[in-house]
């Protein structure tokens, strides 16, 4: 197993996104929904209450209001957290295909979560990005 990448030019050209199947919800939760935690992919505490990530499915069944339906994108290049410009790099390519995005960076990869109706949009981007025959990064 190689340890974490952190030269840009390698990491763009070994991004390999893969697309979770299902849909993800971003929803807010307060503190009568903290056991929610445990179904969540992702969780971040904010002044303002605790966002969780979750399948779509739960979150439902939990009463969760969705603030955000997402597909979930992983590159499975294994990046350095003290890498320079893979989220402007990949945040970039998905902006001038019109394709909002947000990035959880975790210690092994880097995980997109865009809008559900673009997400073979944001597969194509992504693809193109990797393409050693591109000439802009």
């Amino acid at each position: 197993m190689t340890g974490p990448i952190a030269d840009l030019s390698v990491l763009l050209k070994s991004l390999t996104p893969v697309l979770h199947d299902g849909i993800v919800a971003f929803c807010a939760v307060d503190g009568r929904h903290g056991e929610v935690a445990l179904d969540a992919i992702a969780t971040f505490r904010e002044s303002e209450g605790m966002t969780v990530v979750l399948d779509e499915g739960i979150a439902v069944a939990r009463g969760l209001t969705p603030l955000f339906r997402a597909a979930w994108i992983t590159l499975t290049v294994h990046s350095d957290l003290n890498a320079v410009g893979l989220t402007a790099a990949v945040s970039t390519a998905l902006a001038k295909a019109g394709i909002s995005c947000n990035v959880i960076a975790a210690v092994h990869h880097d995980h997109l979560f865009v809008p559900v109706d673009r997400a073979e949009d944001a597969m194509h981007a992504l693809r193109a990005l990797s393409d050693p025959e591109r000439t802009v990064v």
